[in-house]
């Protein structure tokens, strides 16, 4: 969308919304439709936050999702209520995790029926004790989804509230209370297994199997919990389909999108409120009975002039590339169509990433770097041009762990190549071939391969630290501050509608719909 494709009027808005993120977009779509005046400043020249599809290399037709990759806490609610022209679709292989053993290539291929599962497990460990622990654990957290993901558009309940709601003491317990280290060393023996599991609980967030603060905890949970079944799935068209659609559903309830448009302050006396905004022609004023700020704990406290909360870092490393073909692997039983369709981890053994986050702990970039990727291209060819399909190009999302934003303080873009170097050494141990070897070329004749640490994040996308989450994830139910929907600030009319708000995190659409629910209450008593 270019950019003042909105232009504020002078009049006061039911809603002015701050960010033209996906959360902030649901947020106006749900407004706009019942009936009220909105105006969306976002001050990029475009719509999406970093939920977006673009093309980063150049003369290239491959279009990537470039910051965020899959969707899987979306609510289908949202999708339905919105009406929106977006689909998403299922992987085959869930992961594929190689390791040598005995001198020998191998692997755990996760994914393509039960049969092959179980068959997978037992050539890795040697019997049927990791797989059918693997059954049961994952029996209990899809429970556990069923029951707790229904809860993210609702009001937030109690802790008793949910935990009656999971009604299963085991699973409360081993989820809600102890480190999910405790559970992996109990129901698991094999590193390799356990590494598998405990990356769900470090996506994102820089801890370890046995932090008493439980961060990881709620990092697992969020993961597996996505549409009642914890599927991570692929968006047709790339993660700017949706947030296309968002925009659109917006504009036409009658929401006005202002790109271009960047807030820097927001005064307030909890009935009404003054936002000024910066454009090219200089500071303008809007008015708003309410403002939902899609942006970080810290942005809010800067447009309100409140003391920041302390900020949370983020710890990854994230990678976009482009194949001329897939590379051949070290471990022949596995076909690189089903080992890159799924999440693909590398140097996550539950050992390796203790290892690792013990040395970034210490200062130092992790020896043997863990990273997981996926090829987009494999589910969804639809982002690539017709002639790239043809010739068997493909796209590779990486995402790197245990990295924080410190370690790159001292020179971003020297830590940042050191640590890609290193990371895609630790994934060639793994194929037969180079994967420089497979790199496409851009018009230029550079490699199609671009890296990002959680300083570029910062800078880029207004992410504190570079954390995808805007500040550690909270537990989905009602704690002392947190209000009726876990989007309320201390203004009873400023609302914080982005991935900060309890529930947020990941591309869901929650914190929108849940500020736009706020806001709509209000509107009824």
């Amino acid at each position: 969308m270019p950019a003042h494709e909105g232009r504020p009027g002078h009049r006061t808005y039911d809603a002015v919304i701050v960010g033209g993120g996906h959360n902030g977009l649901v947020a106006a779509a749900y407004l706009a439709r019942a009936g009220r005046s909105v105006l969306v400043l976002e001050r990029l020249d475009h719509t999406g936050g970093a939920a977006v599809s673009t093309r980063p290399f150049a003369g290239v037709d491959a279009r990537l999702s470039r910051y965020s990759y899959l969707v899987s806490l979306l609510p289908r609610k949202i999708v339905r209520d919105l009406g929106l022209d977006f689909r998403v679709r299922t992987r085959d292989v869930s992961s594929y995790t190689p390791v040598e053993r005995a001198g020998r290539p191998t692997g755990l291929l996760v994914g393509g029926g039960e049969r092959r599962t179980r068959e997978a497990f037992a050539r890795l460990t040697g019997g049927e004790r990791e797989y059918a622990a693997w059954r049961r654990f994952y029996g209990m957290t899809g429970e556990v989804a069923q029951r707790v993901f229904p809860t993210l558009t609702e009001p937030l309940p109690s802790r008793e509230e949910l935990r009656r709601r999971v009604d299963d003491e085991e699973a409360w317990r081993t989820l809600f209370e102890e480190p999910i280290g405790v559970a992996i060393e109990d129901r698991f023996a094999d590193d390799l297994v356990r590494g598998v599991v405990l990356t769900d609980a470090l996506i994102g967030t820089f801890t370890d199997a046995h932090d008493p603060s439980l961060k990881q905890n709620r990092c697992f949970l969020y993961h597996v919990i996505g549409g009642g079944t914890g599927a991570w799935d692929v968006p047709v068209g790339g993660m700017g389909a949706l947030t296309d659609a968002l925009a659109t559903a917006a504009r036409e309830a009658g929401a006005i999108i202002a790109t271009g448009h960047e807030a820097v302050r927001i005064d307030t006396d909890g009935r009404t409120a003054e936002i000024t905004y910066r454009t090219a022609d200089g500071e303008a004023v809007a008015a708003a009975r309410h403002v939902l700020v899609n942006a970080s704990p810290q942005e809010l406290a800067a447009l309100t002039g409140d003391a920041p909360p302390p900020p949370a870092e983020g710890a990854q490393l994230k990678v976009n590339m482009l194949l001329k073909r897939l590379p051949r692997l070290r471990d022949s039983s596995v076909n690189p169509r089903e080992a890159f369709s799924g999440t693909f981890h590398i140097a996550e053994g539950y050992d390796q990433l203790a290892a690792a986050h013990a040395q970034a702990a210490a200062g130092e970039l992790p020896a043997a770097p863990p990273s997981e990727i996926y090829c987009h291209s494999l589910t969804d060819p639809t982002i690539l041009g017709p002639g790239l399909v043809a010739q068997g190009y493909h796209t590779l999302t990486l995402f790197g762990l245990h990295t924080p934003a410190r370690l790159f303080a001292r020179d971003n873009d020297a830590v940042r190549e050191e640590l890609l170097k290193s990371t895609l050494a630790q994934l060639d141990a793994h194929l037969a071939e180079p994967l420089a070897d497979c790199l496409a070329t851009d018009a230029d004749g550079r490699p199609c391969i671009e890296a990002r640490s959680p300083l570029d994040l910062e800078r880029d996308l207004r992410l504190p630290g570079g954390n995808i989450f805007h500040r550690e994830l909270a537990w989905p139910y009602a704690q002392e501050g947190t209000g009726r929907w876990g989007v309320e600030t201390r203004q009873a009319n400023v609302l914080l509608c982005g991935a900060g708000a309890v529930r947020g995190g990941g591309v869901s659409g929650v914190p929108g719909h849940n500020a736009a629910m706020a806001v709509l209450e209000a509107g009824e008593e």
